[in-house]
């Protein structure tokens, strides 16, 4: 099966772009820029620990990726050595390629966000009550393990230079709609692609906004699959339970220290898979407590209940049957 296979190196791979690197410095201006203009229009755009924090995670993230390029490579590239067809790198692998992948983006999106696993490695990006051009910089450093939803597109048999260069572009795009200062776009790029407007909309933690917009670079996918929702009023930014900190370790990882502690609390197995795969805010632990304690409630109260009625005095009935006589008579 591997007679014919490709490594590394025969792919050049130590010398392929690496686009996100390259459009950092940009990204940083259009930061400060969005933040000078914040400033001179008085409002509370930015918010300085909340840029220290967001920057920090982004760093940090870039480093992890930088470590497991060759691993995130080789999967890419094993799957392109087991599959026996192969698509070659032309102008239209990179459009289809990149199609796919925006589909597998909004599945593995909207998965972070029906199942608790999944959700702790997305939350970072989310527990900011801001919404600006840095929160993009917000990728949980545990977010890489979401590799498996892309299997499938690297099984396709795309050449893992196309695969790369698309998923880096893909990535790259969600940058730009993490901002309040781009209003609505024309029609036509408002049905097609995800906007700052659509994006919005995903990051608002208001009870009408929840789980839509999932889209990663089209919208497409949410219009075709029911989660999409158009941006009507101002979102509140951020989760249904706000965090206070700005400490990088504790955005990344609360959400992993709740579950561990939330399984250790677990009755059985049963528990244990719900508490990992059940819909993020479930709170399975907290819920089993309360029904166990009205349980404990309600015996309590119809054992009191029958103790009263075992102490409380027999009624006597007295016999009318000499007013029955007189009637009678």
């Amino acid at each position: 099966m591997f007679e014919n296979h490709l490594s590394l190196e025969d792919l050049g791979a130590d010398k392929w772009p690496n686009v996100i690197l390259w459009a950092a410095p940009v990204m940083f201006l259009l930061v400060f820029i969005e933040w000078g203009i914040s400033l001179y229009q008085k409002k509370d755009t930015y918010d300085k620990k909340d840029f220290l924090a967001a920057s920090t995670i982004g760093l940090v993230n870039v480093g992890i990726s930088a470590l497991i390029k060759a691993f995130t490579f080789g999967v890419a590239l094993f799957c392109w050595n087991i599959v026996p067809w192969k698509i070659p790198a032309t102008w239209w692998s990179f459009i289809f390629c990149f199609f796919a992948i925006d589909l597998a983006r909004y599945w593995a999106h909207r998965v972070t966000h029906e199942q608790r696993f999944w959700w702790a490695t997305h939350i970072t990006h989310h527990n900011s009550a801001k919404y600006n051009f840095s929160v993009s910089f917000r990728l949980g450093w545990t977010q890489h393990i979401k590799i498996i939803f892309f299997v499938p597109v690297m099984l396709m048999g795309f050449n893992p230079f196309v695969f790369f260069i698309c998923h880096q572009v893909a990535v790259l795009y969600q940058f730009w709609i993490h901002t309040e200062y781009i209003k609505k776009l024309p029609k036509p790029i408002e049905y097609f692609f995800v906007t700052p407007s659509h994006h919005r909309v995903h990051h608002g933690s208001d009870e009408h906004y929840l789980d839509k917009n999932y889209g990663s670079t089209f919208i497409i996918w949410d219009r075709i699959f029911g989660t999409f929702m158009e941006e009507k009023e101002r979102p509140t930014y951020g989760i249904t339970k706000p965090v206070t900190s700005y400490n990088p370790v504790y955005l990344v990882f609360h959400e992993w220290v709740d579950i561990v502690k939330d399984i250790r609390k677990a009755k059985d197995s049963k528990e244990v898979y719900q508490i990992l795969f059940g819909k993020p805010g479930d709170e399975v632990i907290k819920n089993r407590e309360l029904r166990e304690q009205a349980e404990k409630e309600g015996f309590k109260e119809k054992a009191e209940a029958k103790s009263a009625a075992k102490s409380s005095p027999t009624p006597i009935l007295v016999s009318n049957e000499n007013s029955l006589l007189k009637k009678e008579d």
